[in-house]
Order: C-alpha cells, then sequence, then structure tokens
C-alpha cells in the first residue's frame, strides 16, 4: 500500500481490505473516480459492487477500505468525516511512509462521524 501511495504521488491512491472477522486476507487496489483526486478518494463503485455481490455469493467480505494522504497527514481529513458509513469496517490512511487505522464512530456533529483511532499498522 506504501508503495501505491508512492507511485500515485500527488493523487491519493485507493482500494479495498478483503478478509474475515478482523484480518485483512488481500487488499485491492482500486481506481480512485473522486473528481478531484488530488484532495479526496473515491473507490469505483462498480468495483465496490462487484465485491459486495461477490461476498455475498461466499467470497472474501469487504472488511475496511484504505486511502492516501499526499498532504503527508495520517489521520482522517474533514472530507473523511463527511463521507465515511458507519459500516463497522476499518479505515487505513497512508501518509509519509506509515499506515494508521480508523474506525468510524458515531458524531455530535450532524452528517460527520468521528474516527477513533486503532493504532498504527
Amino acid at each position: 500500500m506504501v508503495d501505491w501511495a508512492n507511485e500515485a504521488g500527488d493523487q491519493e491512491c485507493c482500494g479495498l481490505l478483503l478478509g474475515s472477522d478482523d484480518k485483512v486476507e488481500r487488499v485491492e487496489q482500486t481506481a480512485n473516480v473522486a473528481p478531484d483526486p488530488n484532495r479526496r478518494f473515491e473507490i469505483d463503485p462498480a468495483v465496490l459492487i462487484a465485491m459486495e455481490k461477490l461476498a455475498r455469493r461466499g467470497g472474501t467480505a469487504i472488511i475496511g477500505y484504505f486511502h492516501s494522504h499526499p498532504n503527508g497527514r495520517a489521520k482522517p481529513s474533514t472530507d473523511d468525516e463527511g463521507s465515511a458509513a458507519l459500516d463497522g469496517r476499518y479505515w487505513l490512511i497512508i501518509a509519509n511512509g506509515e499506515i494508521t487505522s480508523w474506525l468510524p464512530t458515531l458524531s455530535d456533529v450532524p452528517d460527520r462521524v468521528s474516527f477513533v483511532s486503532m493504532g498504527s499498522v
């Protein structure tokens, strides 16, 4: 993932964490289809839907997402807080060669989530 982040340069790379329970078994990089990939990420919806369908048919489940922060901040941004779902899935953020793990939780701010740090990976 760090290599993917480095290869993406000023754009955010992104992808899916696949596994079971809290164990990542596979990591899949996906296209970042965000309108401004230098500031945001959006996992290709076609890939996301296909992986959800595959999981329902007995394939590996999506247990989280990852993306890079080319700005060097290894914590969730305000954009992340506004786009995260309370789906119990982990968020990994790659910045400056470090990977940090986060879990979205309820927030007191409408239309936003908070993130709890799960530490470095």
